[in-house]
C-alpha cells in the first residue's frame, strides 16, 4: 500500500513538473494571453461602461458631417461576444442610403493575415515550413539577382546572400520587386512568374518593405502545396469554418446591393464616389483574380469572427481552426529590431502588424495588439490584454495614411474609454452573438 502511495505521488509530480516546464515555456514564448487560452483556461476579456459605448457612433457622426467619409459601420466586441455595432451616415450618398451594421465593404490589405493563416494551416499540417525558401515550392524564384545600384542610365546587379523565404514573404523583408496585374483575370501562377523575374530591392531580412507582390506569391504557394486554387482553400479552411458569410472574392446578386459606395475629396472639399482601384473587371465575374494580398469584401461582424478566433488561440466555436503555436507565431513580433509599418512603435508578426511600444495612435492599445488596416480606411485590430476585438469599416479613398487617420483614432479612443478596468471573465471557445 505505502509503495503505492509513492508511485501514485511521485506519478503527479512527473505530471505537474511537466505542467509547469510547459506553462513556463508558452509563457515566455507566447504571453500570458496566449498561454491562457492554450491551457483551455478563460480569457479575462474587458467590461464596459455601456453610457460611454453610446458615445462611439457621435465620435464617428463628426466625419460623416464634415464630409470626411460618407458612413462607417464600427463593431466592438470580446473573443466571445458582439458588445456594440454601430452605423453612421451613408452607403451611398446619391441616394441617401443609410448605412447598415451588416452592409460589404471592400476589406482590402485586411486580406493579407487571412492568407497568412493559410500558410499557417500547411504549416500544421507538416506540408511546409515556413523557413522554406521560395524556390522549393516556385522554381522560378530561383537564382534570383538583387539592384545594389539604380539610376537613368545604369543599373548594378548581384546575387543575395541567401534566397528569399516563406517567412520574409508574411512579414514583409524579403526585397521583392512588384509589377501591377496586367489584365483583371491575371492567375496567381502568371503573377509569381513575373514577380520571380524581378530583381530583389536589398537583402532578404534586412529591412522591412510593404509588399503585395509577396502576399500574392503567398497566395500561388498555397495553391502548389495544396493542389487547390487559393480561393477555394481559403474559403474551404477559413471563411466557412468561421461562418464568415459575407465574406467573399466575388460578392453575389444578393450581396451587390449592400456593398458601401467607395467616396474620395473633391476640389470642393466634398466627397466624390470611385471605384475599387485594385479590383479590375465586374465584381461578379469568378475570373477575375482573387488577390490574396487584397480581394477580399466583408462586414464588421465577419470581421469579429476572425479576430475572435486568433484571441483564442486558433479556436472557434469549439473546433480548432489553427495550431496554438502558430497563432501564437502570427500575433507576436517576429521582425525583431527592423522598423516596420505605417506608424511608430509597431512590428510584424505573420501576416499581422503587432503594436511593440503603444503611441500616438496606438497609445490606448496594449503591447502585443495585433491587427491590419486597409487601403480604404478599414481597420481591424485585437487587444489580447483587454480581450477587445475593434473593427472600423468606412470606404474613403484618398485618405492618406489610413493607419493614422483621425477616424481610426476617434474610433480606438471612445472605445478605449468605455472599457471598465476591472475585466470580467469570457469563456474562450464560443463565438460572437449577432
Amino acid at each position: 500500500m505505502k509503495q503505492a502511495y509513492i508511485a501514485a505521488k511521485e506519478g503527479r509530480t512527473r505530471k505537474t513538473a511537466g505542467w509547469e516546464k510547459r506553462v513556463a515555456r508558452l509563457s515566455l514564448r507566447f504571453g500570458l494571453a496566449f498561454l491562457l487560452v492554450s491551457l483551455g483556461l478563460p480569457l479575462r476579456a474587458a467590461s464596459f461602461d455601456e453610457a460611454k459605448l453610446a458615445e462611439i457612433p457621435k465620435a464617428l457622426q463628426r466625419f460623416v458631417d464634415d464630409h470626411t467619409i460618407a458612413g462607417a459601420v464600427t463593431l466592438v466586441a470580446t473573443s466571445n461576444a458582439v458588445v456594440r455595432t454601430d452605423a453612421v451616415g451613408y452607403s451611398s450618398l446619391s441616394g441617401k442610403a443609410p448605412m447598415k451594421a451588416d452592409d460589404l465593404f471592400w476589406i482590402a490589405s485586411m486580406t493579407k493575415p487571412m492568407t497568412a493563416v493559410c500558410i499557417l494551416l500547411l504549416k500544421d499540417e507538416g506540408k511546409l515550413s515556413i523557413d522554406d525558401p521560395v524556390e522549393k515550392w516556385l522554381p522560378a524564384f530561383k537564382d534570383q539577382w538583387m539592384t545594389t545600384e539604380k539610376s537613368a542610365d545604369r543599373l548594378v546587379l548581384k546575387r543575395p546572400a541567401r534566397p528569399i523565404t516563406l517567412r520574409d514573404l508574411l512579414t514583409h523583408t524579403s526585397g521583392l520587386g512588384s509589377i501591377d496585374s496586367p489584365q483583371p483575370d491575371t492567375t496567381l501562377a502568371e503573377l509569381a512568374m513575373a514577380y520571380a523575374r524581378e530583381p530583389l530591392e536589398f537583402e532578404p531580412g534586412s529591412r522591412w518593405a510593404y509588399c503585395n507582390a509577396g502576399i500574392n506569391t503567398l497566395g500561388r504557394i498555397v495553391e502548389v502545396v495544396s493542389g487547390k486554387p487559393y480561393a477555394a482553400f481559403i474559403e474551404s479552411r477559413v471563411i466557412r469554418p468561421l461562418g464568415m458569410n459575407d465574406t467573399t472574392f466575388w460578392p453575389a446578386p444578393r450581396q451587390i446591393p449592400r456593398i458601401a459606395k467607395s467616396y474620395q475629396p473633391d476640389g470642393d472639399g466634398r466627397l466624390e464616389e470611385t471605384s475599387v482601384y485594385f479590383l479590375k473587371g465586374d465584381l461578379q465575374d469568378r475570373h477575375r483574380t482573387a488577390f490574396p494580398a487584397g480581394g477580399l469584401f466583408s462586414t464588421a461582424g465577419d470581421m469579429a469572427k476572425f479576430y475572435g478566433m486568433m484571441l483564442q488561440g486558433g479556436v472557434w466555436n469549439g473546433r480548432r481552426i489553427l495550431s496554438e503555436e502558430s497563432a501564437g507565431e502570427m500575433t507576436h513580433t517576429q521582425t525583431g529590431d527592423i522598423r516596420t509599418g505605417f506608424v511608430d512603435g509597431m512590428s510584424w508578426g505573420l501576416g499581422f502588424q503587432v503594436v511593440k511600444e503603444p503611441q500616438g495612435i496606438t497609445g490606448m492599445l496594449s503591447p502585443s495588439t495585433f491587427g491590419h488596416g486597409g487601403a480604404y480606411g478599414t481597420q481591424s485590430w485585437a487587444d489580447p490584454k483587454t480581450g477587445v476585438v475593434y473593427v472600423m469599416m468606412i470606404q474613403r479613398a484618398k485618405l492618406g495614411n489610413g493607419d493614422a487617420s483621425p477616424v481610426r483614432q476617434a474610433f480606438q479612443a471612445a472605445v478605449a474609454a468605455a472599457i471598465v478596468e476591472t475585466p470580467a471573465e469570457a469563456k474562450p471557445t464560443s463565438s460572437p452573438r449577432r
